[in-house]
């Protein structure tokens, strides 16, 4: 067997594949609610500090890269394995990058790196999407706050006023928008400061 960790992850996960019927039962859709939950655990250990915690949720992440990867790799005509996810992943990170890799390299500040990555992801998907829309490619399966703030901020970046949002009917959905423009404004991430008051709370500090 390899040495390479990852080629052993791979292979561990075709011999699961192969022998476990809970493994072979699941599809991309039946694992999709535990990338999501990976995802928030990974968050929480992140915030937290918790190195140990860190690194296991991390692979817990990475078990879901590879177990999806093992299903595409099946498919009858549009196949494609990790080592594919991994080459369009480079690509991509070369692409968004131009002041490393390529016309415009050069030392930028942390707002020009940042605006020139939403420029050139806005510009990719402009062919399947609307750009005039501020919802467009944001994920329906986001938190609410999340999705919210994500919306605010691409209006700002587009000279759009995100007070625009608050134009719908009175209630305690737009109270809540308010509060997450009020986050936006700030530089703060509404989703992860009300993560850390619900730690504090359950604490008692």
């Amino acid at each position: 067997m390899s040495s390479d960790p990852l080629r052993q992850l791979t292979a561990l996960m075709a011999e699961l594949r192969a022998q476990c019927r809970w493994t072979a039962a699941q599809d991309h859709t039946s694992l999709a609610p535990y990338a999501i939950e990976e995802a928030y655990e990974l968050a929480e250990a992140a915030e937290t500090g918790d190195r140990g915690a860190l690194r296991e949720e991390l692979g817990d992440l990475l078990l879901q890269v590879v177990f999806h990867a093992a299903i595409a790799a099946e498919h009858a005509t549009e196949a494609f394995d990790l080592h594919d996810i991994a080459a369009t992943l480079a690509a991509k990170l070369r692409r968004r990058h131009p002041h490393v890799f390529g016309s415009e390299a050069g030392d930028r500040s942390l707002e020009e790196i940042e605006q020139a990555w939403q420029r050139i992801k806005e510009a990719e998907s402009a062919a399947t999407a609307d750009s005039t829309d501020p919802f467009a490619d944001i994920p329906v399966a986001a938190s609410a706050v999340s999705r919210a703030q994500k919306v605010a901020r691409r209006m700002h970046r587009r000279h759009d006023d995100p007070q625009a949002l608050l134009d719908g009917p009175p209630g305690i959905g737009r109270d809540l928008m308010t509060v997450v423009l009020r986050a936006e404004a700030q530089g703060v991430d509404a989703e992860a400061e009300l993560r850390t008051y619900l730690r504090k709370l359950r604490s008692g500090r």
